[in-house]
């Protein structure tokens, strides 16, 4: 099943998308269509389950799952891997449905299973007709509750996991990231990688599983999810049916968080046969309910992303895109801005294969946060701010997208900012918004650095923490 190793679509960057033109219509006398607002209809059952749903009559199909505010980060030193170990069992079989019953079921009624698990949640969800909704939950239902969870399967899944890793390993990106999260979050549940090390998957055992579900799939910290042709009124049924009697956390141990610290420091692999140099230096950043959540995606969005094999245009958009490209500093860069539900990681990906001139890529990108701080025009902010909605636009295109951003809004905030709210609020943000956002977390704060691959030309941590504070010159 895949698995989300970080996060999607706003959290990792606008990733090449246009601004989308404001077209100005010649005559206003005409009446223009307005579609009705988006609802987000919202129930809770009596232990603590809720049941989210966004009904589209005209819809034929649905997605519906099950969001659980559980991830990597509900893991301790000797179990981190189990969320995910457990995400690959969840289709092996319950005490209802052998493995081929289930895979049958599905192809049947030609539905869509997954799952993936991230630092913060695991989610099972099906895409079918409307129709088959009813089975689709049944299955939902068994597999979250009446796993098997056999000897022989977890053997099999074990070798599939370790095999993944093996991949994963090979993606620099992914590495990098990890290692990222390793030193912002030293000795904390966040750094922890979602898979585990190799010698958690090698021990992992049905007792390590089955612990981790007791203490983390209560009724109180999941929510089923509907988007599509499934009116809200069945969706609480069915979850009246097979979800009524999930125990709350009330009965159990429940885990607690607590705010990871963030650590200003550094992780450096040096690897000469690797032909480039990839770099992640990161802030920390908002939290998914922080007021400057918009703000710090519309910040990153000013920096923007670049990539010379998109094109070498002399002027995309950004100021530090265009200083890239006309100095032949990168192959391309990444601004992020990745949220949890309590802290966040805020920075910008550098790859490059000029690696004599590492030390000028690092010292420009910083020096444009640095002038957030103090220089930042309209224009851009309003270029940012275009590129950002048309970005939240675009990420809600289907059934599945939508029941994705319901369930992660639920289970982070307690509630559903639709489109129309998010629209309003990206368009109320200034350039003293951004200035503010910047003096507030970039201008003289302690970054993470995680560096791989040919970096011998990356000045010492203190040389590039002082870029935090420089103006330009």
């Amino acid at each position: 099943m895949a698995t989300r190793r970080l996060a999607l679509n706003l959290q990792r960057g606008l990733r090449n998308k246009q601004a989308l033109n404001s077209i100005k219509p010649a005559y206003r006398g005409f009446a223009t269509p307005v579609s009705p607002a988006t609802k987000t209809s919202s129930t809770t059952l009596n232990n603590g389950f809720t049941i989210a749903t966004e009904h589209s009559p005209w819809a034929q199909t649905s997605t519906v799952g099950v969001w659980i505010d559980a991830g990597s980060r509900a893991e301790t030193d000797k179990t981190n891997g189990t969320a995910h170990f457990l995400e690959h069992l969840a289709f092996k079989g319950t005490s209802k449905r052998t493995q081929q019953q289930l895979e049958l079921e599905i192809e049947n009624m030609g539905g869509h299973l997954n799952a993936y698990t991230s630092r913060e949640n695991t989610v099972y969800y099906a895409k079918s007709f409307n129709s088959d909704v009813p089975a689709t939950v049944d299955i939902l239902s068994d597999i979250l509750q009446n796993s098997k969870l056999e000897n022989s399967a977890i053997e099999r899944e074990r070798d599939v996991i370790l095999r993944e890793q093996e991949e994963v390993d090979k993606q620099l990106e992914e590495v990098v990231f990890d290692h990222l999260h390793a030193t912002a979050f030293q000795n904390q549940p966040l750094g922890r990688t979602i898979l585990g090390p190799r010698e958690n998957i090698e021990s992992i055992a049905r007792d390590d599983l089955e612990g981790y579900i007791k203490k983390n799939y209560t009724a109180d910290r999941m929510v089923l999810v509907g988007a599509g042709g499934v009116p809200h009124e069945q969706l609480v049924e069915l979850a009246e049916k097979y979800f009524s009697k999930l125990p709350t956390s009330s009965a159990v141990a429940a885990p607690q968080k607590s705010k990871p610290d963030f650590v200003g420091s550094e992780v450096r692999i040096r690897d000469d046969t690797i032909p480039t140099a990839n770099i992640a230096i990161a802030v920390e950043g908002v939290s998914w309910k922080s007021p400057d959540y918009f703000t710090a995606l519309v910040t990153q969005a000013i920096v923007g992303n670049w990539d010379r094999t998109m094109g070498n245009a002399p002027y995309l958009g950004s100021k530090l895109s265009t200083f890239v490209y006309q100095n032949q500093l990168a192959n391309s860069y990444m601004s992020f801005s990745t949220s949890y539900s309590d802290t966040g990681l805020w920075g910008i990906y550098l790859v490059t294969d000029n690696v004599t001139r590492v030390d000028d890529l690092v010292h420009f990108a910083l020096r444009e946060w640095s002038r957030l701080s103090y220089n930042v025009g309209e224009a851009e902010v309003e270029r940012a701010k275009a590129q950002l909605k048309a970005s939240l636009l675009l990420s809600l295109d289907g059934t599945t997208a939508v029941a994705e951003d319901i369930g992660r809004q639920i289970i982070t905030t307690g509630r559903r900012l639709n489109p129309e709210e998010v629209e309003r609020v990206v368009g109320a943000i200034t350039a003293k918004d951004v200035q503010n956002f910047a003096r507030t977390y970039l201008w003289d704060r302690d970054i993470a650095i995680s560096a791989v691959g040919q970096i011998e030309a990356l000045l010492d941590y203190n040389r590039v923490r002082n870029d935090m504070s420089r103006y330009s010159s």
